[in-house]
């Protein structure tokens, strides 16, 4: 059997979903042919370099301006305008899936599911087609083509009943979660990761995000950073601080840290690949809501301190977490320090978070989706 993997390089997400899944193929089924391919770099080059570039910048520079864009593609002009510019490129995916002939293909992004529905629809290809929506709301170009979509696989049921009032079968729709690596299922060793890091084990941990190598929303961050920083001088707190691909960031926190002599209380990681352990260890998360950092949260038990989401999909997983009583969002109107010391001051609010993300946890999801995918072709 061949399957294929579509994604596109807009944020990581939609990469690491994707990773997810084919490591779990390869992990677990035999005889399962499977390759991973960004679909928007081998239809046109160009034009991924130029979309993930400005993607890039306006969630940097210009947030407003995506999420202008991320509204305005949900009806309206530039919608007709991407659905007809995914007939054009997907003439050249067709190239592909004639050579390839997957039995299956797999999509964690909408223009990868929409080029294979428009030549489903054109009886140019008969293989299954899935479609791994990555975020915690739905988006209607996620649906384009959805007659000829086998398989929706969505974060949560009410995701489910979105995509039943707009006129996709039930029966296509499964709210296993999104993707994450099978090492959020593993049982770490907590007292070693402590000795690792030089951690206390009896203070109540933190887990800082700072934005990665584009530094989302820097001077806020730095901000909300000093504001916890101070926090752990009055409580019995310490921080793990991850500053990313950005130099920049972690000078700020390592400047912070000086400042109030705090070195006791915090420890500041650059890029890591140890998040699972990191989580497995922690009381709290502060992070943007990026669908899959959500999900590896979830998954964690952690009750969630939203920061700089981006306009469009992230402020709307932001909505849905706070609404369900998992996350507090720090806006831009918002005084942070207030904020933060009414929520550690809070430990029933706390436990009854981290409780309530047992009710969205998905720690299973990639097992779940291989096993309804694999299972059924």
């Amino acid at each position: 059997m061949k399957v294929l993997i579509f994604y596109a390089s807009y944020g990581g997400g939609h990469l690491n979903a994707a990773k997810s899944i084919e490591n779990c193929i390869k992990n677990n089924y035999n005889d399962i042919d499977v390759e991973l391919i960004d679909c928007m770099k081998y239809v046109n080059k160009t034009i991924e370099k130029v979309t993930t570039a400005a993607y890039r910048e306006m969630a940097k520079k210009v947030p407003w301006a995506w999420g202008r864009i991320y509204s305005d593609a949900q009806k309206g002009p530039l919608a007709h305008i991407s659905t007809r510019s995914n007939k054009i490129l997907a003439i050249k995916l067709l190239k592909l899936l004639r050579e390839k002939n997957p039995d299956l293909i797999i999509s964690t992004h909408p223009f990868g599911s929409q080029m294979c529905s428009y030549l489903k629809r054109k009886n140019k290809i008969s293989a299954k087609i899935a479609t791994i929506m990555t975020d915690f709301a739905p988006h209607d170009q996620w649906l384009v083509g959805h007659e000829f979509t086998d398989y929706f696989f969505v974060a949560h049921d009410k995701m489910k009943q979105y995509l039943i009032s707009k006129d996709v079968s039930e029966n296509k729709i499964y709210a296993t979660g999104i993707p994450i690596s099978d090492k959020f299922k593993v049982n770490y060793n907590r007292f070693e990761i402590i000795k690792e890091y030089n951690l206390d084990e009896n203070k109540f941990t933190i887990l800082f995000f700072g934005g990665g190598e584009f530094g989302l929303g820097k001077t806020r961050t730095v901000q909300i950073f000093e504001n916890f920083v101070k926090e752990t001088l009055k409580h019995n707190l310490q921080i793990i601080a991850i500053s990313g691909k950005n130099p920049k960031m972690k000078t700020a926190f390592e400047e912070i840290v000086d400042n109030n002599q705090a070195r006791d209380n915090v420890k500041i990681i650059g890029f890591s690949t140890e998040v699972p352990k990191l989580m497995s260890i922690s009381n709290l998360v502060v992070t943007k809501p990026g669908g899959l950092t959500t999900s590896e949260s979830l998954a964690s038990n952690l009750p969630m301190v939203i920061i700089n989401p981006i306009p469009g999909q992230e402020e709307e997983n932001a909505e849905f977490l706070e609404s369900k009583g998992i996350a507090v969002w720090i806006r831009k109107s918002d005084d942070s320090k207030k904020v933060i010391e009414n929520l550690l001051n809070n430990k029933d609010k706390l436990n009854q978070m981290k409780e309530n993300t047992k009710l969205l946890a998905k720690p299973n999801s990639t097992d779940d989706i291989c096993r309804i995918l694999l299972n059924n072709n």
